[in-house]
């Protein structure tokens, strides 16, 4: 049996455009033991998978050689600190001491990586921006001796050219000692040693710091996808007012522990995930969840981690620990899902690793064919040929899909609509079908009060008679009942005496008088109904409604309907699918009544009565027909069909069972959101299509102006950092996305 492979994850400086990152996923897959490697630039993080022990070191020489940070990046275990190690952009290995930092902050802290070797960095100290600003000074001092010296100019160029071609030429030597032989780097060496030797020295020197100025604009293009997740992890409060031994104290909130209670006041975001204990609050949920309206939340209600109590003082008990709470969990799964590729972005890499071979040969043609065979000057005809090297750099093409990707990934992630990967992300737009499961789903998963009706007193008095005998109990119906009578602010009296009767209901004296609340069945035995009060009872039941009957004194003094009823945004929901020519279906184990009247409402197909393995079959007959199907769900017996569908989709606060099938979440149960997903998808696809077009069409302009005379090495240097620049600026546009 094969032993199961473990994951060892670093995190990286200075990685900013997906050229970086193919080149140290090839350098790492070339070490022994390395089973594969999963490296996300949004991230600034590479993930490892490994048979046996892995060889930490080489792996950190390896990727410091290249040119880039690296850090391994350590969970705590058991609460005590562990050792970092890390290496800088120059391969030295230094000890550092990992502060017993919980995995998700170490997580979150991976997205703040900007250019350079060390975390935290901001881009204008990294090495990158250094050697921009020191090459830049040598060049500014070679033009001013050069215009003092002309008989210097060339030689103070050169020399000048060299502060910003060594390291360069370095990095390209690593990267094909490490397997990436047609790196950007090597093209850019190749060229400027090129224009050198045919006497453009002054050229070829303004060129490197064009090259240069691009990685940096690059560089803090990537910083802005990278701060799209930063910004949902900042939302938690670094500190927590929590309640111990008497008193309260303000501790760091990464030390939270689950069953802890801390206390919120007004204005303050709430620390952690948790349930109130203690007072009332309008909870405003919008940077979590987009919701502009706070909700009023009171004891035993659910609240999340970044969230504000508006105004009210909250003492809260925490149900999740800080590397476990929503918004950490939403950053680990948005950083694993830009670190698996879509199907597109394989197709590209596949692409670009064929197309700059391709174009170093065209380029060798174009420098030497025509001077050979036609009789051309041989220096006209290698500058050109130099040019087209410089054109040929695939980077503005490879960064085409991936930097849509991650921002749509981001997008999404701070709206509650989160998905497993790329491949998830572009699957989106295909689909044809969802299939919702009803419970929990299409409905809130708890019945409410719909209607009372009132015989001989009125419906005040029907709903505190019922309340008063409901006290205490945990079952569903009964909170429906205290909960309508808490919204309604009708008095419920004491009950003496009550006690409940096995599959008939509950009894007790209330004020003197002996009520009984349950069943119609139950109540049916016990005195007899109006022909009236037994056909609204069926009109109820024939709505999905359950009905129970109350009397007072042995006589019927009223009827309360509940139902499990649609949220609020499942009728919208469903409409908007239609309207993108989707079909929706509703599947439940729910009876055939209640599912009919919950479908006949919300304007869908329902399938009732359904075991789970029915469920898993419906959608492969769906699939079957030639839809793409969706399955949503949020519990344990929608996990086959999730899993059978072309894409699962785990509503939010759904078992962990059905959140680890899905392919995808919506954190807020929101039935628009899944009409979301697909227009996102079809945004970043949109996106995607005018990235290449982009980065194609420009490169394609200046290979034939550069073969016709008409450009030369600085426009095609722009045409590669230019053609970069708009298209991470273009896919960066999807961070604004709105739905």
């Amino acid at each position: 049996m094969t032993a199961p492979l473990k994951q060892t994850r670093f995190r990286i400086g200075g990685m900013d455009c997906a050229s970086c990152a193919a080149k140290i996923d090839t350098a790492v897959r070339r070490l022994d033991g390395v089973a594969d490697v999963s490296v996300s630039v949004t991230g600034a993080s590479m993930t490892v998978s490994h048979g046996g022990a892995l060889p930490e070191d080489k792996v950190l020489r390896q990727v410091a050689r290249l040119g880039y940070g690296i850090i391994k990046a350590e969970a705590r275990i058991d609460g005590h600190a562990s050792a970092v190690k890390a290496y800088d952009h120059a391969g030295h290995g230094h000890e550092g001491h990992d502060r017993g930092e919980p995995a998700s902050k170490q997580a979150i802290a991976s997205t703040r990586l900007h250019m350079g070797g060390e975390p935290g960095q901001a881009w204008w100290r990294s090495h990158r921006a250094v050697l921009t600003l020191a090459y830049a000074a040598a060049l500014l001092a070679a033009y001013c001796i050069g215009y003092l010296f002309p008989a210097a100019e060339r030689w103070v160029f050169l020399a000048a050219l060299l502060v910003g071609l060594v390291p360069i030429a370095r990095r390209a030597l690593m990267a094909a000692l490490a397997g990436t032989p047609f790196s950007i780097e090597m093209l850019m060496t190749i060229a400027a040693i090129g224009a050198v030797m045919i006497g453009a020295t002054e050229e070829a020197a303004a060129v490197l710091m064009l090259f240069l100025i691009g990685e940096l604009l690059e560089g803090v293009a990537a910083g802005r996808a990278r701060a799209s997740i930063q910004g949902l992890a900042d939302l938690v409060p670094k500190t927590a007012r929590v309640e111990r031994a008497g008193g309260t104290s303000e501790v760091p909130a990464e030390d939270l522990a689950v069953s802890d209670v801390i206390v919120v006041r007004p204005g303050d975001r709430i620390p952690a995930d948790g349930e109130i204990v203690e007072g009332a609050s309008d909870i405003d949920e919008a940077p979590v969840t987009g919701e502009s309206t706070p909700k009023r939340k009171g004891v035993a209600e659910t609240v999340f981690a970044g969230t504000i109590s508006t105004d009210g003082v909250l003492k809260i008990r925490v149900t999740a620990a800080t590397s476990d709470n929503t918004i950490a969990r939403v950053v680990r799964l948005v950083e694993e899902a830009q670190e698996a590729k879509a199907p597109t972005e394989r197709f590209i890499d596949r692409f670009s690793r064929t197309y700059t071979p391709a174009v170093l040969a065209v380029g060798a043609l174009v420098a030497l064919l025509p001077p050979l065979i036609g009789g051309g000057g041989w220096n006209e005809w290698i500058y050109k040929g130099l040019a087209i090297l410089l054109i040929g750099c695939p980077c503005a093409l490879v960064i085409s899909t991936p930097a849509a990707i991650a921002a749509g990934l981001a997008t999404g992630a701070r709206r509650g609509l989160l998905m497993k990967g790329g491949a998830v992300l572009e699957g989106f737009r295909r689909i044809t079908a969802v299939a919702f499961d009803k419970t929990g789903t299409l409905t809130a998963g708890r019945p409410v009060v719909t209607d009372i009706v009132a015989y001989g007193c009125d419906e005040r008095t029907v709903l505190a008679l019922a309340a008063a005998l409901e006290q205490g109990s945990s079952h569903p119906l009964a909170t429906a009942v205290l909960d309508r009578a808490r919204a309604d602010k009708a008095p419920v009296p004491p009950a003496l005496a009550a006690k409940a009767i096995s599959g008939k209901g509950v009894e007790g004296s209330v004020g003197g008088v002996a009520v009984f609340l349950g069943s119609g069945q139950a109540a049916g035995e016990r005195a007899d109904m109006t022909e009236a009060q037994r056909l609204t009872v069926d009109s109820f039941n024939g709505q999905g409604k359950t009905v129970s009957v109350l009397m007072a004194d042995g006589v019927v003094a009223g009827l309360i309907a509940m139902r499990d009823e649609p949220r609020p945004d499942a009728a919208a929901g469903i409409a908007a699918l239609k309207a993108e020519g989707i079909r929706a279906v509703m599947l439940t184990g729910d009876n055939r009544r209640t599912a009919e009247a919950i479908a006949a409402s919300l304007g869908i197909e329902a399938r009732a009565e359904l075991l789970p393995q029915d469920k898993q079959r419906i959608v492969g007959e769906l699939q079957r027909e030639g839809l793409k199907v969706a399955k949503v769900g949020d519990g344990i017996n929608d996990a086959p069909a999730l899993a059978a569908a072309d894409i699962g989709i785990a509503m939010g606060g759904g078992t962990d069972v059905a959140l680890e099938t899905a392919d995808a979440a919506i954190l807020h149960g929101r039935v628009m959101d899944v009409v979301r997903m697909v227009k996102l998808s079809r945004a970043v696809m949109a996106n995607i299509g005018q990235n290449i077009t982009v980065a194609l069409g420009l490169k394609a302009v200046f290979l034939v102006t550069t073969i016709a005379g008409i450009t030369g090495l600085w426009p095609a240097i722009l045409a590669d950092t230019g053609a970069t620049v708009l298209v991470t600026a273009n896919a960066m546009r999807l961070l604004r996305w709105r739905g």
